[in-house]
Formats: C-alpha cells, structure tokens, sequence
C-alpha cells in the first residue's frame, strides 16, 4: 500500500448541496480515504482545526462564496493544502481564468466516482504532506 493510499490520508470535502457531497464521500470512502466534509467555510474550519486534510475537494461555489475565495482561506491555516475543484462546468470567466486556478487542479463533471477516485489518487501521490500553521 502507498501513501497516498493508506488509511490515513484524509480528504476534507466541502460542499454546500447535501446530495452531492453525499455522492462524492461515497465514492471517497468506497476507495478507502478517510472523508472529513462541511457544507460551508464554519464547517470546514472546524473539521480542518480537527483533523488535518491530505487534499481539500471543492466546488466552484459554496453558498454563494466562491469556492476559490474559501480555498484560499483554508489555505492560510494548512500550508500547501492541495486543492481539487469538481465543477460541473468550467465556462464560467471566475473559474476559467488560468491564473485564479493556477495551483488547483480542476475536475470538470459529469464524472463517474472511479473517475474522482483516480484523479484523487494522481494528485496525491505528486503532492506533499502539508502542515498546519500555528
């Protein structure tokens, strides 16, 4: 088994629709991950302060923050947090400029959860593991 595989890799999920947050974890923890989630930046702060995320899975839009904007600020806690940004569609200008998704990797739907599982699975064996701040 690998790292990136273990038991102990955990992915903080935030998203705001409780149906598709409930089909991602699924297909998360159907592959093994340790699935941390939150429907809004409270939620993921505290799950964040709680257990220390490998990779942070996101949509474009939570509520009505951009998901970007929430990234960010989990991003000043955990250092280096790797981000991937499922979206539904990326034609929107706030998504689809290179430079605001510069260090996120991007996963546009419809996706199967094998799929998501794959594309995570990639990410994690190139990242590094990240720390809290203190």
């Amino acid at each position: 088994m690998n790292d990136f595989d273990s038991p102990t890799t955990t992915i903080l999920l935030l998203d705001s629709d409780r149906d598709s947050r409930a089909t991602l974890r699924d297909a998360l923890e159907s592959a093994g991950y340790l699935v941390v989630s939150g429907a809004d930046l409270g939620e993921a702060l505290d799950r964040l302060a709680d257990t220390p995320p490998d990779l942070l899975v996101i949509r474009p839009y939570i509520n009505s923050m951009p998901g970007r904007v929430a990234a960010d600020y989990l991003r000043t806690k955990q250092h280096g947090l790797p981000v991937l940004l499922v979206a539904g569609f990326l034609k929107d200008d706030r998504t689809n400029v290179q430079t605001a998704l510069e260090d996120f990797e991007t996963f546009p739907a419809p996706f199967s959860g094998a799929e998501l599982v794959v594309k995570v699975r990639d990410i994690l064996k190139t990242q590094p593991k990240t720390a809290l701040l203190k």
